[in-house]
């Protein structure tokens, strides 16, 4: 059974994932922490936890969800996996964290392992499907497991909200259309994990987002 750590982290209040289960292998989700504490604090948790990281995940790839990015391939020698849609954020970022007055010592690193849909996700004794749902990001994606009705879904859905699509590569249409089909579909139980503030439910955002009845 896959137990869901959220280390919210750094002044955007990113919220960095780690996925575990009973063999006490761990995926870690977008890795927000910017600064050494805030890298020893994932660190010191992984620590404390036993965990053993095996895969370096990633929803999508803007700034605040990839500060972390390179401290964690370096430290637990993982291949970054995220969808090629977002390529190019990775590219330019320490130029596009000045605009935030963000100072960054280098790029994030290159994505290793392109995600696309229908990929599965294995680490331990569980599994994670990819579903690409862009438009709040070209390559943004969720990691859904069936088995523990769980759905890391990044900023493309928040509790009663969505994802902003006014930064570069977003899509409005698109991304509302890509919930409706891809994520809301699921089973009413099945819990969301935003990218920021609380988690909700399938079933609850079906009724009470206001971007989505």
């Amino acid at each position: 059974m896959i137990k869901v750590d959220v280390l919210p982290i750094n002044q955007w209040q990113e919220n960095t994932y780690i996925l575990s289960d009973e063999s006490k292998e761990c995926v870690v989700i977008d890795p927000g922490c910017l600064s050494a504490e805030e890298n020893k604090h994932v660190s010191d948790f992984i620590a404390a936890n036993e965990l053993k990281p095996v895969r370096l995940l990633q929803t999508h790839c803007h700034l605040d969800h990839v500060f972390g990015t390179r401290y964690i391939h370096e430290t637990y020698n993982l291949k970054l996996e995220a969808h090629q849609g977002d390529e190019f954020f990775l590219e330019q970022m320490q130029s596009y964290a000045m605009q935030f007055g963000v100072q960054m010592e280098e790029n994030p690193p290159a994505i290793d392992i392109y995600l696309n849909e229908g990929d599965t996700i294995k680490f331990g004794n569980s599994e994670l499907k990819v579903i690409h749902v862009p438009g709040h990001s070209p390559g943004g994606v969720v990691f859904y497991s069936e088995a523990d009705k769980i759905a890391i879904v990044g900023d493309a859905l928040f509790r009663q909200s969505i994802g902003r699509t006014d930064l570069p590569g977003g899509d409005h249409e698109a991304l509302i259309t890509n919930l409706k089909e891809k994520i809301l579909c699921l089973d009413d139980d099945v819990v969301v994990y935003p990218g920021h503030g609380p988690s909700s439910t399938v079933g609850f955002e079906r009724m009470n987002n206001p971007f989505l009845t």
